[in-house]
């Protein structure tokens, strides 16, 4: 059994999340709970693996062998039950960069790339700040479950050359489903519209729940899809910039190495080489006491607002540790929720509207940290509204 319960100071370490707090909220004593990566020690494979390669006195040029890429794939087709090739496997820094490189990669200034607000706002910034047009298929919310319009979307398509899935959907929570994953893929097929599918997420799935990923379902859907993943969110390890993008595609592969090539970003760094093997070898113990022990900290949200006025509520999530909380029935404007938030609760949540259209009354609260700083957190949302 790993130990969660331990909260571990990260002042003074030079992460965004806590030594940041007064630049970004205003003041330093807010509890933070708004950057997505975790509270939890990164676990104890992963360090050994890194301080063993770091006693080796020299920190030179490196490559991955064989067994990194091995590595993946069989992770991939343990937890997702996905059969990819190794030469499928392209490297990036960051899930974000990869976004932004698909973009450079398969689409010219112009053209229209469609996403699913509310959503994670890089996706926005992947657009615009490569001079694309933004499409925005909002996602429906419908007896405290978000949906996707699929009649608005078929309609998008037409007219769209790329679309960024995120999957599991970040801020929602939604694991898309096989028949959803199936209708999105088959309108892009028909429409010739690339997928860039962030799965960040796909290891972070709530009991009772299964990823699938959408380029497993047909051999015409995984043709124009690129798939993000990273052991970056699963293992806490994000400060060390490793991603993977699996692409099938050897024209789209190629594409995609070409805007890497031409920005000498391909080597990457040997210690987040060392810590993703480690991971995916050695990890599946750690996510699944990881996941169980999230869900128990999204159990004490949900019946501590329950057992409050019920003004504010946590839409039910399938997946991710982050929470999507619902404010507006408190009957306060964003910029109040938010100055309540920092000011009487002393709160650092992730603030709706960035998420785009839809996000506007909602908050998104990190639940990967011990259960004891949940707890405090809760209790001050609930004292600082009054419920």
């Amino acid at each position: 059994m790993y130990d969660f319960n331990k909260v571990v100071d990260r002042k003074h370490t030079s992460n965004i999340k806590y030594d940041l707090r007064d630049k970004f909220f205003g003041r330093a004593d807010v509890l933070p709970m708004w950057v997505a990566d975790m509270d939890f020690e990164t676990p104890d494979f992963i360090r050994d693996a890194v301080i063993k390669r770091a006693q080796h006195s020299i920190y030179g040029y490196s490559f991955r062998s064989e067994s990194y890429f091995q590595s993946i794939v069989d992770w991939v087709q343990k937890r997702h039950n996905w059969s990819v090739n190794t030469d499928w496997i392209v490297f990036s820094p960051g899930i974000v960069p990869a976004l932004n490189f698909s973009t450079l990669s398969f689409s010219n200034k112009g053209d229209s790339i469609i996403v699913q607000s509310p959503v994670y706002f890089p996706f926005f910034t992947a657009v615009t700040d490569n001079m694309r047009v933004q499409l925005n298929n909002k996602l429906v919310l419908k007896d405290g479950r978000y949906f996707i319009d699929f009649d608005d979307f078929e309609e998008k398509a037409k007219t769209a050359d790329m679309f960024f899935l995120s999957s599991p959907h970040n801020p929602v929570g939604r694991m898309w489903t096989k028949d959803e994953l199936l209708r999105l893929g088959q309108i892009c097929v028909q429409n010739n519209v690339i997928i860039i599918s962030d799965e960040i997420h796909c290891d972070l799935i709530l009991p009772g729940n299964k990823h699938i990923p959408i380029a497993s379902l047909s051999n015409a859907i995984a043709d124009i899809t690129v798939t993000c993943i990273a052991p970056s969110k699963t293992f806490n390890m994000a400060g060390l910039s490793t991603s993977s993008v699996i692409i099938s595609n050897k024209n789209l592969r190629d594409k995609f190495e070409q805007v890497l090539s031409r920005y000498h970003l391909s080597h990457g760094n040997i210690f987040g080489t060392v810590a993703s093997e480690a991971g995916y070898n050695h990890g599946a113990r750690w996510v699944d006491e990881l996941m169980q022990y999230v869900n128990n900290n999204y159990r004490e949200v949900e019946q501590a607002l329950l057992n409050s006025k019920g003004t504010i509520r946590l839409i039910s999530p399938d997946a991710t540790y982050l929470a999507w909380l619902d404010f507006r029935n408190t009957g306060y404007s964003d910029e109040q929720i938010k100055n309540i938030l920092v000011n009487k609760a002393r709160l650092g949540l992730s603030h709706g509207p960035i998420f785009g259209e839809g996000g506007q009354g909602f908050q998104r609260m990190n639940l990967a940290t011990p259960h004891s700083l949940v707890k405090d957190a809760i209790e001050r949302l609930i004292t600082a509204f009054n419920l």
